[in-house]
Order: C-alpha cells, then sequence, then structure tokens
C-alpha cells in the first residue's frame, strides 16, 4: 500500500523533528484563542515548545511527493512562539481586576483552565516558569500564587521591541536603511500582531513616545504587493485577484508571512495514513 493511499488530505508542514534529542513523542496539535483576536488557532506543541502555524501560497501550484501529486501547493511551517503572548490574554482576565486594582492571586489550575480550550491545561509543563517574568508570584506552602502584573508585562514588552529593532536591519536592506523612528514602528507592528490594543499597545505606544494614530494610518495604505521572483521570497499568501490588481508604492517593508485563522480542522488536515496489515 502506498504511504498516501488513504489519507484523506495531504499537507506539506515543514517543522523541527520531535524525535530529535531521543524524543520519539510526536508533536500535539492544541486548539487554543489567538491572543489579539480571541479566534479558535491551531497551534503545534513539541518538546515543551510551542509553535505557531502559517502558510505561504502561490497563485498556482503543487507539490510532488515521490509518485504522489498534493494538489494543494501551500507550504506550513511550524515556527516557535513566545508562550507568554499566547497567556497573556489568560492570565489577565484571571486576575479578576477592577478599576485600578492589581487584582487577585489564583492558582495555576484555575487560570490556565479555560472552558472550551482543554489546550491550555497542556501548557502547564511550561507555563509555570514562562509566566515568572510577567507575574508577581506567592507562596503557601508548596503552592504557587501568580497574579499578573501591568509593569512587568511592559518591561517585557520592551524587551522584545528592542530586540526586533535590533535584529530587522541584519535581515534585510530595506529594514537597515530606515531610520531609528520606522524601525521601532516596524518592530512595534510585528509585536502588535500578538496583542490587544487595549491596553498593552496603548501602555507601550505610551512608554516609547509613539503616536499610535500616525502609526495606524500608515497600516492602512500598506499593501501586500504580489512577487514575481523565482525564490523562497516569492511565496505570498493566496489573495483574490492578487495579480490583477495594482499596488500603490510604499517605503515601508510590507509583510511576507500571514498566520491562517480559524484553523481549528489542521488536525485532520495532517492525518497520516497508516499501512494495512494482510
Amino acid at each position: 500500500m502506498a504511504w498516501w493511499e488513504g489519507a484523506k488530505e495531504t499537507r506539506v508542514l515543514i517543522a523541527q523533528d520531535p524525535c530529535t534529542g531521543g524524543n520519539h513523542h510526536a508533536g500535539q496539535f492544541l486548539s487554543l484563542q489567538h491572543p489579539k483576536t480571541g479566534n479558535t488557532t491551531s497551534y503545534l506543541y513539541s518538546n515543551g515548545v510551542l509553535l505557531e502555524l502559517q502558510w505561504f501560497k502561490q497563485c498556482f501550484g503543487s507539490w510532488f511527493l515521490g509518485d504522489y501529486v498534493c494538489e494543494d501547493g501551500r507550504l506550513y511551517t511550524a515556527t516557535p512562539i513566545d508562550p507568554v503572548f499566547i497567556l497573556l490574554p489568560v492570565f489577565d482576565e484571571a486576575r479578576m481586576k477592577k478599576g485600578n486594582e492589581p487584582g487577585k492571586f489564583r492558582q495555576l489550575d484555575e487560570i490556565i483552565y479555560v472552558d472550551g480550550y482543554p489546550g491550555y491545561q497542556t501548557l502547564s509543563q511550561i507555563s509555570d516558569k514562562t509566566m515568572e517574568v510577567v507575574c508577581d508570584i506567592t507562596e503557601i506552602g508548596s503552592t504557587k500564587f501568580f497574579r499578573l502584573n501591568d509593569e512587568k508585562v511592559l518591561k517585557w514588552l520592551c524587551y522584545k521591541v528592542n530586540q526586533l529593532k535590533r535584529i530587522l536591519p541584519t535581515l534585510d536592506n530595506n529594514f537597515a536603511a530606515q531610520d531609528e523612528k520606522n524601525q521601532l514602528f516596524d518592530a512595534v507592528s510585528i509585536i502588535r500582531e500578538y496583542l490587544k490594543d487595549e491596553p498593552w499597545v496603548n501602555l507601550l505606544c505610551n512608554k516609547l513616545k509613539l503616536n499610535l494614530q500616525d502609526w495606524t494610518n500608515a497600516q492602512e495604505i500598506e499593501k501586500l504587493a504580489p512577487s514575481t521572483g523565482n525564490g523562497p521570497a516569492s511565496f505570498n499568501p493566496v489573495q483574490n485577484n492578487a495579480m490583477n490588481k495594482k499596488v500603490a508604492p510604499t517605503t515601508r517593508q510590507a509583510k511576507k508571512v500571514k498566520m491562517e485563522k480559524d484553523s481549528h480542522n489542521i488536525k485532520d488536515m495532517f492525518s497520516r495514513a497508516t499501512r494495512k496489515r494482510g
């Protein structure tokens, strides 16, 4: 029996082999809420690392896998994401903050219990250490209690922005040619994809002395131009009639990655064929 026979659908996924380092457990797909939109989104949890799923596609394309043709030409990738981004909304809501009050301390098991999303409980293996950087912690006996701290979150976000601001110019000449303010805008723009504007983006912009309205206006005029190259950069998300639309010139770097939203059925998409005996 050929490997593809019996599979419902086939997709091409690039991800770290879970067997590397002696671990023979396959990765696990988790349905979690997107930290910005709240929409159900699939993530891959493997070897204690949380990965987000992204996809690229040219307007026309398929994959040749041995003697088999995969009609869906999309290329899926699984890349690491800091779990703090994913857990931040959950810890924010769990403290039940009112007004200027700091909120309540809660046990980890209570915090990560989200009705309809058992995947968060899987993250209990890493959420303890992960969230220490943005939480106040108190211990009673052997039990830890967590409470999100706004100042620590803001400090952590500034650190993330500074990391991106330092790294982006090394990745692309367009980033390197920009002035410091535009580099800062680009770094915050990437962070914003994983944050709600209220309160986190607003607090971050105030801290960095950025005008959120000017930035929003600049974002609205950006367009994703269709690629005509043959290299890796030619993989762009599919857009309706993208090849027939004129794109306004812009001095800002367009985004090249689009994350597939509402992908809670992705586990079925990656189901593997099993060999029959006899």
